[in-house]
C-alpha cells in the first residue's frame, strides 16, 4: 500500500487560511504534508506552517525525495494525507517519482505572479514553463490539472485555458 493523498494542490502560498479552513473540512486529513526543497531548509518557515495546521491535523514540512520515500513506507499508510507544494514543478517531480495522484488529479490553488508572467485566473499566473509542466502532467501522468480556489468554486480546465492564451508548450 501507500500513502492515501486526498489533495494533491499547488499553491504559491502553501499553508494559509483557505487551506487550513476549507480544504481541511473537506477532505479531512490527518496529516498536512508541506513539500519543498527550498521550505524544508528553513527553520523559520517550517515553524509557521507547522504551528497554523488545524486542530487534529499534524503538519509537516519535507523535502521532495522525502515525500518520494515517505508516499512507499508502508509506516505512512495511515496518512490522509493533504498534500501542497508552492509550484508545478515540485509537483512534476513528485510524480516522475511515482507518487501516483491518478485518482484525485492536480488541484492548483494559486500560482504568484512574477515579471514575464500572464494572469489566466484572478489567482493563477503563468508562463511559457509552467505551461509546459502542466502539459506534461496531463500528457505523460494523464492527469486532470485544474484550478480551485476553495472546494465551493468550480473547476477550470488549465490545458484548455494554457491552450486559449497561445502559451508555447512545444
Amino acid at each position: 500500500m501507500t500513502m492515501d493523498i486526498r489533495l494533491a494542490r499547488v499553491d504559491s502560498r502553501l499553508l494559509h487560511g483557505q487551506v487550513a479552513t476549507f480544504w481541511t473540512r473537506y477532505v479531512k486529513p490527518n496529516r498536512i504534508m508541506v513539500v519543498s526543497d527550498t521550505v524544508a531548509k528553513d527553520n523559520l518557515r517550517k515553524t509557521l506552517i507547522t504551528q497554523v495546521a488545524p486542530p487534529g491535523v499534524r503538519a509537516n514540512v519535507v523535502s521532495v525525495n522525502k515525500m518520494i520515500r515517505a508516499y512507499f513506507d508502508a509506516r505512512f499508510d495511515s496518512f490522509n494525507t493533504l498534500l501542497l507544494t508552492e509550484n508545478v514543478k515540485d509537483m512534476l517531480r513528485l510524480a516522475e517519482g511515482g507518487v501516483n495522484f491518478s485518482k484525485i488529479g492536480i488541484n492548483v490553488g494559486s500560482i504568484a505572479y512574477e515579471d514575464g508572467m500572464t494572469m489566466i485566473t484572478d489567482a493563477v499566473a503563468m508562463n511559457d514553463d509552467i505551461a509546459k509542466q502542466i502539459q506534461t502532467l496531463t500528457n505523460d501522468f494523464h492527469l486532470e490539472v485544474t484550478a480551485q480556489k476553495i472546494p465551493a468554486d468550480k473547476k477550470i480546465n488549465l490545458v484548455n485555458l494554457i491552450k486559449k492564451k497561445n502559451f508555447k508548450v512545444d
